[in-house]
Formats: structure tokens, sequence, C-alpha cells
């Protein structure tokens, strides 16, 4: 009878354990979805919160295209042109007659109307500074002719007064004849930079080059 009653009390008592357990379960379970309950709503609370804070909106009107104006052309390069042409201007020629505008000497110098027989003789004697100098000897005709414009114009251009000029003697030349010497005295006739030339000295290249006087900037 003693054992019937403790064995009745022991299964209660596991009853109650079960029990106990069974509560402790629901109330987790309630604070669990209590705390996903919570953070849901303020989930929802904080995506709505631009919503509410700005109110009920309309979508923009669009506004007209306005055409952008088409890109504006290149700028003409006027000064560019306009060297160009007086280049063309001034271009040079091989069939120029120069024997009437050089001076009758040994040297066949020249200088340009209104320049005084002073200014070669201050050439001659080595006065003027040479500045810059072009070495034509060796090349073609039409090379020669083109180096010879192109430095002619640039020295003027950088404010040089006195150059030097290679033509060489013409010792190579057919006939031995100073053919680029005589043409190099036309082309520099021809150049409107030039006011006066002579035969170097000796020591300068003699026979096979040329001292020549530029006018001043600007003119």
């Amino acid at each position: 009878m003693a054992s019937k009653s403790s064995s009745n009390l022991k299964t209660l008592a596991d009853l109650k354990t079960i029990q106990r357990s069974l509560a402790e379960q629901r109330e987790r379970e309630a604070a669990e979805a209590a705390v996903r309950a919570a953070t849901e709503k303020k989930r929802l609370a904080e995506s709505d919160l631009f919503s509410r804070a700005i109110g009920a909106t309309q979508p923009l009107r669009r506004k007209a295209a306005v055409p952008l104006a088409p890109e504006p052309p290149a700028p003409i390069p006027v000064q560019h042109q306009l060297d160009e042409q007086r280049v063309m201007r001034e271009s040079i020629s091989d069939d120029f007659d120069v024997t009437t505008l050089l001076d009758v000497d040994d040297a066949m110098s020249f200088r340009r109307p209104g320049i005084g027989t002073d200014v070669t003789r201050k050439l001659r004697a080595g006065e003027w500074s040479i500045q810059r100098e072009v070495d034509l000897h060796g090349l073609r005709s039409d090379e020669a002719r083109d180096a010879l414009g192109a430095f002619i114009r640039g020295a003027h251009k950088a404010g040089v007064r006195c150059v030097r000029v290679v033509h060489g003697k013409g010792l190579g030349s057919p006939g031995k004849q100073p053919v680029l010497k005589t043409k190099t005295q036309r082309w520099l006739i021809q150049k409107n930079e030039v006011l006066a030339f002579v035969q170097a000295k000796p020591a300068e290249g003699g026979a096979g080059a040329l001292v020549v006087l530029l006018a001043p900037v600007g003119k």
C-alpha cells in the first residue's frame, strides 16, 4: 500500500515538472513572438518614415527639351593666311634680272634704293656683327631657294640685323661657274627684308659667301 502511494507521488511530481516546462516554453515563445512583432513594427515604421514626412507626392511634369546650339566652327587662322599670302607675294624667282641693281664692283654688292654707300662700306669692314648664318652649299637650286627664303623670314622676324649666307664658290659646278652664287644674289634682291649685301671678307668665306643687312623689324 505504501509502495503504491509512493508511485503516485512520483507520477504527480513528474506531471508538475512537465507542466512547468510547457509553461516556460509557452512564455519563451510568447516573448520571442513579441520581439518579432516589435521588430517588424519598427521596420515598417522606418520604411514609411520618409513617405509620412513628405506627404502625398505626384510626378514632376517633364520640361520641354531645349536644343543645344551646334558647336561654333573652328576659328579661321587669319594671321596665318596673311603670312602665307605675304610669302606668296614675295616668292623669289630665278629669272629676276639683277644686273641693273648690283653695284659695279669686284664683289657685285647690292644696296636698296635709299641706302647709302656707307652701309655697304661698313658691311665690308665688318662693323656689323654677324648674328646668324645659313649654308646653302651643296643644296639643289629649289632646296637652296626655299631654305634661303625661310632663313631670311625667320631672322628678320626675330629682329636679327646681320647674317651670313654661304653659297659656295661653284668649283664643283659644271664649267666651274658659280651658278648658286648668282641665284643667291637674285633671290636676296627680291626679299623685302634685305637692305644690302656684300661679298664676305676672306676670313668669313670670301667669294663663297655674302654678308647681308636686314631691315629692322616692322620695316
